[in-house]
């Protein structure tokens, strides 16, 4: 009898925690007050604190910062100005340029197709798209008439290598000499502030172009999400624009989410600013010479181009619910987009031994190692990345938070606001 009562009480008790863990799956994340949700009020008016201090030294015009803690909103503001002359308030809704934070989205599209079965992470990526058989590899390069040589690669790059920046493909625009040369030669661009052109001839065009190293062998930054992006359209038959916003945005509700904003949403797009010679704040110009013109408000405009690696624009909140999907293993709202197994595989070491300084590569994100915690609040296995403007974000597991901090400027010679950013949120966590 005692047994019999006590396998009750654990069917019992497992039936109430699926139930709870369905509610769960069914939350959003909504504002609360920071002591409800573990965080110290007093100590969190510090980033107020900070972030104010850097905007009267005109180090930063303004942005806006968001923190998550177990699903529930601990700290949501906007701060400094949208438009510094004016003195126009930045509002935490307005929509940043978050560059290379695409990446990280269109690094779930990947593993979304992936787990459709529609490849495997070791294909070559020249099944699909065939300009990338049988690459060559830059051996010698001439700086005075950027000729160079080239020898072949060891193997083709894979699908893998793309996620993992180890595919030897490089940066335009704000990459090396070489690969600015190279690719500017050729009309390779970065892919942000681009005028009208389409994704895949520029991929396309990219696979005759030499390699930096051979696949595998070396971690460097490059255009692999934009390629990846073009795969996406590849595989799926549908743009990359269409493909995010019908499996990813509609589905999470990021409504506020873009390759290119609809005009009714013009008005909100955050100021671009960039330093004088002073290292102080102003106003970016209508373009800028960046190895190629630069278009300041890009994404208030009907564009072509839809970068993977770095031409979306986003909220804190909408970029806070895509973090917190991850966090909760895939799922938000009840809306499943990735399996857990598919958010591990994303967020463990993939790069081996390669060198990364203190950290190491998943599938699309920077992943915190005890090396590098050694330097930061923020715990082993975070996974984090941030874009071109002077954006960051991280998503801590063991600790169960997100962060984000929103900053358009290029450059940015105070970026050590991101690291102390992180500081303060965890000197607040109770």
């Amino acid at each position: 009898m005692r047994k019999l009562l006590l396998f009750i009480a654990v069917i019992l008790s497992c039936t109430v925690f699926s139930q709870s863990a369905g509610i769960a799956s069914l939350k959003t994340i909504k504002e609360v007050p920071p002591s409800s949700a573990g965080f110290s009020t007093e100590r969190l008016a510090r980033i107020d604190k900070v972030l104010q201090e850097y905007v009267d030294n005109k180090w930063l015009a303004g942005g806006s910062a968001i923190i998550v803690h177990n699903g529930s909103i601990v700290y949501y503001k906007a701060f400094g100005y949208d438009d510094i002359d004016a003195k126009k308030a930045e509002k935490r809704d307005a929509i940043f340029r978050i560059a290379s934070q695409t990446k990280a989205i269109t690094s779930v599209a990947v593993m979304m197709l992936y787990e459709q079965g529609k490849f495997l992470l070791d294909d070559p990526v020249s099944k699909y798209i065939p300009e990338y058989k049988d690459q060559k590899v830059l051996d010698k390069f001439n700086e005075k008439d950027t000729t160079y040589t080239t020898v072949p690669a060891k193997r083709d790059i894979t699908i893998r290598d793309l996620l993992t920046h180890t595919s030897g493909i490089a940066y335009a625009q704000i990459g090396t000499k070489e690969s600015n040369a190279i690719y500017y030669k050729n009309g390779i661009v970065g892919g942000i502030g681009v005028d009208k052109i389409i994704l895949g001839e520029k991929m396309r065009k990219l696979g005759s172009m030499p390699l930096f190293h051979q696949p595998g062998e070396k971690w460097t930054y490059g255009l692999n999400s934009d390629l990846l992006g073009y795969l996406v359209e590849v595989v799926s038959g549908m743009s990359l624009a269409d493909f995010f916003r019908k499996n990813i945005f509609e589905p999470l509700g990021m409504r506020d989410t873009y390759f290119y904003l609809p005009k009714e949403k013009y008005s909100r797009l955050a100021t671009l600013y960039t330093e004088d010679s002073t290292a102080h704040v102003k106003k970016m110009d209508d373009y800028m010479e960046l190895n190629g013109k630069f278009y300041r408000d890009y994404p208030a405009t009907e564009g072509t181009y839809y970068s993977g690696g770095g031409s979306l624009s986003s909220t804190a909140y909408d970029y806070a619910v895509f973090m917190q999907m991850l966090l909760n293993g895939g799922e938000y709202n009840g809306k499943r987009i990735l399996s857990r197994n598919a958010v591990n595989l994303m967020t463990q070491n993939q790069i081996g031994d390669l060198n990364l300084g203190d950290n190491k590569f998943g599938l699309g994100f920077g992943i915190l190692t005890e090396k590098g915690k050694a330097k930061t609040p923020v715990s082993v296995g975070s996974f984090d990345w941030g874009g071109m403007f002077s954006s960051s974000y991280w998503i801590d597991p063991k600790e169960k938070i997100t962060g984000q901090l929103f900053i358009n400027q290029f450059p940015n010679s105070h970026g050590d606001i991101h690291n102390k950013f992180k500081v303060l949120v965890y000197q607040a966590l109770e």
